[in-house]
């Protein structure tokens, strides 16, 4: 697919209409090959409203009447901008077209550890976490790390070794994959379905850039994940086991945006580049979210920067949409949240007693339980098959590098 480059001029370039509306582009690799003689998942289904408002359904430009022109050199495919504090969207470009999230889906996984574990419980490295496929922080296998480390490394620098120890703390991969999916869908995100805790492309992945918005929103409420995207540096222990290394925030607006709160990066050969930030201006908060940009003819983080000094100066009496406040099919709750469950499939979501319709009817259709059942097991499969080809791409580096040392 082309890049489409918005600038200030009246003739908007425009993708074909609503590409993206069921699933993200095609893969560029083998990524998210599925094991011969099965299915790839059934794509998440679109619901019959856009959630947030009939206009977040529409796949162009979503502005109000009376905005002024946009930023030159947006290349994100899909991006939108929204007040925090309300959840009022103030503009947006194809914000329920779906794509791939890469890193900026560890803000999905930083809220489940921050919802569930305490930040002084500990994890212990081992050998698989180590052999996860980089960008890795540098575990050293058999050593302890409290959560609050791992959570800060999570966010400030994208470890993926680092999420698969959480994962493993969260009950296994499979577990802290299903508790994803779980508070994805509770929170409305019907357009996000992770497979891997990482982001690293996986069949069945999908994401948009309302959900992440909506996501970022939800985790900026914890504590320990608002401490943790805003933080600019930490000592963290270093993997040869003496001292300790310098771990950076690689969120580049920290520092360089007036007023920035801190955000995720991501990149993938499927899902390009992606971010998702935030800052405050006045009073107000604003979540910018870029998916499937490119870092020319500017970067993406100048991009994120333009889009937001964009919606500090929209009006705020137009808005274009809302971020909701949970799944529209669940009722508010007034208790304090509580660990997700966990006993559904990979991709599905645990019945809520708030509701007599399970999240999977609305993830997957109302059309019976085979399909469901079709659908959690294609994604197992995705899995499992991913984690061979990781395992075997570690192995082969591995090889490799002791050839080189003979």
């Amino acid at each position: 697919m082309a890049t489409a480059v918005f600038g200030a001029s009246a003739a908007q370039a425009q993708p074909a209409p609503c590409d993206n509306r069921v699933s993200p582009p095609p893969a560029v690799d083998t990524s998210e090959q599925v094991p011969p003689g099965t299915k790839p998942p059934v794509p998440l289904e679109v619901p019959e409203n856009p959630i947030g408002g009939e206009r977040l359904g529409e796949c162009g430009l979503v502005l109000p009447s009376n905005a002024q022109k946009l930023p030159d050199s947006i290349t994100a495919q899909s991006w939108l901008i929204a007040d925090m504090g309300s959840g009022a969207v103030l503009a947006a470009y194809d914000p329920h077209g779906r794509q791939r999230p890469a890193s900026v889906i560890k803000v999905l996984l930083a809220m489940v550890v921050a919802k569930e574990l305490a930040a002084d419980a500990t994890v212990t490295a081992n050998a698989d976490d180590i052999a996860q496929e980089c960008t890795c922080v540098g575990l050293r296998n058999g050593a302890e790390y409290t959560v609050e480390q791992l959570l800060q490394a999570l966010v400030m620098a994208s470890g993926n070794d680092v999420a698969h120890a959480l994962a493993r703390r969260l009950g296994g991969l499979p577990s802290a994959i299903r508790k994803m999916n779980a508070l994805a869908m509770e929170l409305g995100a019907l357009d996000t379905r992770a497979v891997t805790p990482s982001g690293l492309d996986a069949p069945g992945t999908s994401t948009s850039a309302y959900d992440v918005a909506l996501i970022f929103r939800a985790a900026m409420k914890y504590p320990d994940f608002a401490k943790a995207v805003v933080t600019q540096r930490i000592d963290f222990p270093a993997a040869s086991g003496v001292g300790t290394v310098p771990v950076i925030n690689d969120n580049k607006l920290l520092g360089t945006y007036e007023g920035a709160l801190g955000g995720k990066s991501g990149f993938t050969d499927d899902a390009q580049h992606t971010f998702v930030g935030a800052a405050e201006r006045d009073g107000r908060q604003l979540v910018v979210v870029l998916l499937r940009g490119q870092q020319q003819p500017v970067r993406l983080i100048d991009q994120a920067a333009k889009l937001l000094d964009y919606g500090f100066e929209l009006p705020t009496g137009e808005p274009v949409g809302r971020l909701v406040d949970g799944a529209p099919q669940t009722k508010k709750k007034t208790v304090e949240p509580r660990p997700t469950p966990t006993s559904a499939a990979v991709g599905e979501v645990a019945e809520s007693k708030d509701t007599r319709n399970t999240a999977m009817s609305t993830a997957f259709g109302t059309v019976g339980g085979p399909i469901t059942a079709v659908a959690g097991l294609g994604v197992v499969l995705a899995f499992l098959m991913y984690l061979r080809n990781r395992r075997a791409k570690a192995a082969r580096a591995a090889r490799a590098a002791a050839q080189q040392s003979n």
